[in-house]
Order: structure tokens, then C-alpha cells, then sequence
């Protein structure tokens, strides 16, 4: 498969692009900075530039098969997902691409969630005092519920370096452990992606 690979080049989307290549796939990437690019194989077709810009968007949606995106929040940028996921709704049926995975928060709350008291709690808290780019992740969420994309959220807790654990657990209710490895993340994101696992969902994910 040739995946479309947003923000390949911050710290989890170079595991993405290893795992997406441990696999067989070929990579259609975007990157601002293509020197922070890791991995240059032939496999790795590279696109620079930003996933706001409407004409780049259309130069990595060329040929491809699905879009993973591994952006992550900047404060110089808070609204970036969001205008990010408002541009593909429309760019991705027009290119004849409709899956769509992605990473978004487990502070945000969608439908179907079974979240303890705990977790709510931290989610309000998270909505009430994480300023704009607590705001970004809800606001790409209904953008993409409410398009005719076949679209997954992933919701990972606080993110850790070092190696995969192996031990990935998933689903609408709270997670087992707030956090997880980026590696662990990177290998589920491929398997929802390989799987086609939870469409039109945004499941919880974390290490056991």
C-alpha cells in the first residue's frame, strides 16, 4: 500500500515510517524540514512542505491509498489539526482516498466513552486550562465525524521514549495505564491501518 504520512518527521512519525516500511508499504511523506527526514530509501517518496497549504496536500494525496497523519500540537501553530482535517474532508474524495488515521487525545471525550471519574475530571480540567491547543483536538474530531471519510482517531495518553513494550492494549474504556511508548504507538496505528480496525471510531490506546 502507498500511505500518505503527515508529519513524518517529529518523534513519533519517524516510528511510523518504520513500522510502515517494516511492513512493505511504500511512503508518500510530508515534511517542512526534509532534512530531519530519517529513513531516505527509494520506498520513501518525499513532499515538502505544510498540511495547510492546499497544493501541497494534493502533491501527497497523489497515487496513495490511505493518509496516516502523526501530527503533533504546536503552540505556534493551535489550531493546525483542525485546519489541517478541514482541508482533507475535501481533498482526500477528490483524490479517491477516503481512509483516513490519525492521532488525536485521550483528554477529549467522544461518544461511546466509558471514562471513570477520574478520567472525566482530567478531561475537563485538560478542555479548561489547556488554552487554544486543547480546543484543536475536539475541533479536528467533529470535522472528521461529520465527513463522508473512512476516518480513525487514535487516543493515546502521555507519550514515553524508548522501546515497544509489545503489550498494547485498546478500546472505548478508560485506559489500563496513562501512558504508552511512542514505538508501541506507531506499531498500533499501522495495524488499525492494516486491519482496518475501529472506522468512524476513536479508540483509547495504551502499553499494559
Amino acid at each position: 500500500m502507498n500511505v500518505a504520512l503527515i508529519g513524518a518527521t517529529g518523534r513519533t512519525g519517524r516510528l511510523v515510517l518504520a513500522e510502515l516500511l517494516r511492513r512493505g508499504h511504500t511512503a508518500t511523506v510530508l515534511a517542512r524540514d526534509p532534512a530531519r527526514l530519517t529513513d531516505t530509501r527509494p520506498e520513501v517518496r518525499v513532499v515538502v512542505g505544510s498540511s495547510t497549504d492546499p497544493d501541497v496536500l494534493g502533491q501527497i494525496l497523489d497515487g496513495v491509498e490511505a493518509v496516516v497523519s502523526a501530527l503533533g500540537p504546536t503552540a505556534k501553530e493551535p489550531d493546525l489539526h483542525t485546519r489541517t482535517a478541514e482541508l482533507l474532508v475535501h481533498a482526500m474524495p477528490a483524490a479517491g482516498v477516503t481512509r483516513f488515521v490519525g492521532i488525536s487525545g485521550a483528554g477529549i471525550d467522544v461518544p461511546g466513552d466509558r471514562k471513570n471519574t477520574r478520567d472525566r475530571i482530567i478531561s475537563t480540567l485538560i478542555r479548561t486550562l489547556g488554552g487554544a491547543v486543547a480546543k484543536d483536538k475536539p475541533a479536528e474530531y467533529r470535522v472528521l465525524a461529520s465527513s463522508d471519510l473512512d476516518w480513525t482517531l487514535v487516543r493515546p495518553p502521555r507519550l514515553l521514549d524508548g522501546p515497544a513494550t509489545g503489550r498494547i492494549g485498546h478500546g472505548s474504556h478508560t485506559p489500563g495505564h496513562w501512558s504508552i511508548p511512542r514505538a508501541d504507538l506507531a506499531v498500533f496505528l499501522v495495524d488499525v491501518l492494516d486491519q482496518h480496525l475501529y472506522p468512524h471510531q476513536a479508540p483509547f490506546v495504551w502499553a499494559r
